[in-house]
């Protein structure tokens, strides 16, 4: 397979994770809108399936990571250079706002767009946040090949925590596990009041999984050398 060219992964990385903010997000809207048909096991589901897809589809591509904490930390475990970390996150930003501006034109009268709120207390959706992004990223590294995620395996097994923890946790602290998915929507409705605790704790889980795989994974699981 010949290898992909910087902007066909760019555009992978914007592409899926448009797809999974305007399918997720935009579930729960539609859920508000519509009086709850979608229901919270719907959006659930939503989240799951849509990573499980973009993953096929995108895997083999950019690795779909399609989450700004999820490429820093393949960068902190050494599996990607700091220039395409760089250029992942920014295609991964662009793709989260274009979903969320659209989402915006098709429905001007929502507040938060699908936006992640914490349903409790600010310490109780952080530490909610960093075990479930810890878990994720945990996962994500047992399964993945380098920075890739790719294959069926992965993505059933990615997609399903996404689901489980989304089951559980979203109606506490909204389960993002993903700073674009979290900034794109509070940025565009302009609900920007908690939107640290899902750039912060995300991130931080993320690289708790670290020394994690290390202790549990194979022994150069995270020391792969990259510029």
């Amino acid at each position: 397979m010949r290898p992909a060219g910087e902007s066909r992964v760019l555009a992978a990385e914007a592409l899926g994770t448009f797809t999974m903010v305007f399918a997720g997000t935009g579930a729960i809207v539609i859920d508000q809108v519509s009086g709850g048909r979608i229901t919270h096991v719907g959006i659930a589901l939503v989240f799951g399936l849509v990573v499980m897809a973009m993953i096929q589809t995108f895997g083999d591509v950019s690795g779909a990571h399609m989450n700004p904490a999820v490429t820093l930390a393949f960068r902190a475990a050494g599996r990607i250079g700091s220039r395409t970390a760089a250029g992942y996150i920014a295609a991964q930003l662009a793709g989260a706002l274009a979903a969320s501006g659209l989402l915006r034109l098709l429905f001007p009268e929502d507040v938060f767009l699908g936006g992640t709120q914490p349903a409790g207390s600010v310490l109780q959706s952080f530490v909610l946040e960093v075990v479930l992004s810890f878990v994720l990223m945990l996962v994500i590294l047992a399964v993945s090949t380098g920075s890739k995620e790719r294959g069926l395996l992965a993505g059933l097994t990615i997609g399903g925590v996404v689901t489980l923890e989304a089951l559980f946790a979203g109606p506490i602290c909204g389960a993002s596990m993903n700073p674009a998915r979290s900034l794109a929507p509070a940025l565009v409705s302009l609900h920007l009041e908690n939107a640290w605790i899902y750039l912060a704790a995300p991130l931080v889980g993320m690289l708790l999984a670290l020394p994690a795989c290390r202790l549990t994974g194979a022994p150069d699981c995270c020391t792969e050398p990259c510029s």
